[in-house]
């Protein structure tokens, strides 16, 4: 089993969701974002810590330095779950591939619909091709 399974299986299990796994570039620093539906509090990050150092300790998965942190205010969208979830939110998406020279969009989300990324920016509801999504991020509101 690869990291990923293993971190999203063992969250999984204890009621959060994995949003997103970094490690640098010689994996000695694992940094684990996770997410629950009431949002992440430090004691839930305590918690995850605890139980990934055991799983990874079983798993003899070897890194040095583990961070456990909410996804933040700027929540990056990376399954197409999340574009359905934040339906109504402000997101900003950028694609692999321009479509009419522009890569760049921001505007409200619809969710999702045969494959694609509804938004619905300044000029009207865009379907953008989900696989074709290189980054996506919530746009918080102040």
């Amino acid at each position: 089993m690869d990291l990923v399974q293993v971190v999203e299986q063992t969250l999984s299990g204890m009621g959060y969701e994995l949003v997103d796994v970094e490690m640098s570039p010689k994996g000695r620093l694992l940094r684990i974002f996770i997410d629950i539906e009431r949002g992440i509090n430090v004691d839930d990050c305590s918690i995850v810590s605890r139980q990934l150092q055991h799983v990874f300790e079983v798993e003899q998965f070897d890194y040095d330095r583990l961070e456990i942190s909410s996804p933040g205010l700027d929540r990056p969208l990376k399954k197409a779950a999340d574009f359905e979830r934040f339906a109504g939110q402000q997101a900003q998406v950028r694609l692999r591939l321009p479509i009419g020279n522009q890569r760049n969009f921001a505007g409200v989300l619809g969710g999702l619909r045969d494959g694609a990324v509804l938004l619905q920016a300044e000029k009207g509801e865009l379907a953008l091709p989900l696989d074709q999504v290189e980054k996506a991020r919530l746009v918080p509101k102040f």
